[in-house]
């Protein structure tokens, strides 16, 4: 029998993949700050017109874009980690799933034990 189960993505840091990071960072947080100039702009749009609440709008679009601030501060507290980061210290990244093969007498616990792949600047360096 398959299964599917989760697998940790592990990233050594090194100068080139810190800088990958912090250029990844900087996009999100750059589409952040447009999607809420955006929906401030609609925010505006929308409170002019007749027939609707101002009261409403600015309710469910200020609720959108706090959600998109705290985001851009998680991100600038993420900013702030990496560059605290040692190179050589390594970092889960994501997660994958794997399919693995279990059969009757299978030891449960080694089969879904903590699985990991370890790459380092885009190449596997190791699978534990």
């Amino acid at each position: 029998m398959k299964i599917i189960r989760k697998t940790a993505v592990k990233q050594v840091i090194t100068e080139k993949s810190k800088e990958r990071l912090e250029s990844k960072f900087q996009q999100q947080m750059a589409q952040l700050e447009n999607e809420c100039h955006q929906l401030q702009f609609e925010k505006r749009k929308l409170q002019s017109k007749k027939g609707i609440s101002s009261q409403d709008v600015n309710t469910r679009f200020q609720k959108e874009i706090d959600r998109r601030q705290n985001k851009m501060k998680w991100i600038e507290y993420q900013l702030e980690q990496l560059d605290i980061l040692p190179i050589g210290s390594e970092i889960t990244e994501s997660e994958v799933d794997e399919i693995v093969d279990i059969s009757v007498g299978d030891n449960w616990s080694e089969v879904m034990g903590e699985r990991s792949i370890t790459i380092k600047d885009g190449t596997v360096i190791r699978m534990d």
